[in-house]
């Protein structure tokens, strides 16, 4: 045996979690009729974190440079966790559901067998999102907390992924989007103050206008 093929054994989420996993897809067989609206969530649903993003750096424009840094820093501590994410997947290796339980109920189509499944990328962008936004804006990091649990919900609900897989993608994404904007608001911190008050400062600031002061 290979050592790749020792990793991807030792990793068959079957052996972890499937009992749980093949629980949630059979309610997920019983209740047909949210087979359509979780499948089209689990995917379009990343939207809602993009559009937290946005309304915090929107709020963030009234509040000074460092908290737009804060809001700049969101958008590159998800990109920099779903890569970490990545290369763990990589390194894991662990298949998909479909392939190691091919008898239990799935709503979504099961993916090239390279595809593999820890940690869940959905979840994982989800829950750097609440991360991030808990440096910027508490209020909004709740709701996308909310949001994040429904996510991995809805990984397992259409066979994409294991339980463990979504409880690993929140164990890695916490920490590593709060450091990843930390260190983002220390190194940046001066530039983005700098740029608050040239060219770009209508994307920085909501500055008041003097008639109105």
């Amino acid at each position: 045996m290979t050592t790749h093929a020792a990793v991807t054994l030792a990793f068959d989420g079957s052996g972890i979690d499937g009992s749980l996993f093949t629980h949630v897809t059979d309610f997920a067989r019983d209740t047909p009729s949210l087979n359509g609206p979780l499948a089209l969530w689990t995917n379009a649903g990343l939207g809602v974190f993009a559009v937290l993003m946005v309304i915090g750096w929107w709020r963030a424009r009234r509040r000074g440079a460092p908290a737009m840094t804060l809001a700049l820093a969101v958008p590159v501590a998800v990109a920099v966790t779903f890569a970490v994410a990545e290369v763990f997947k990589k390194l894991i290796a662990e298949v998909r559901p479909c392939y190691s339980l091919p008898h239990d109920y799935f709503v979504e189509a099961c993916p090239v067998r390279s595809d593999y499944a820890f940690p869940s990328g959905h979840s994982t962008t989800a829950f750097a999102t609440v991360a991030a936004l808990w440096l910027l804006d508490r209020r909004l990091a709740s709701v996308a907390a909310l949001f994040a649990l429904f996510e991995g919900f809805t990984r397992v609900y259409v066979g994409a992924h294991y339980p463990h897989d979504v409880i690993a993608s929140a164990v890695l994404s916490l920490p590593v989007a709060y450091a990843v904007s930390r260190l983002f608001a220390l190194a940046f911190g001066p530039l983005v103050a700098r740029l608050s008050t040239g060219a770009l400062a209508p994307l920085l600031t909501a500055r008041t206008p003097a008639h109105a002061r």
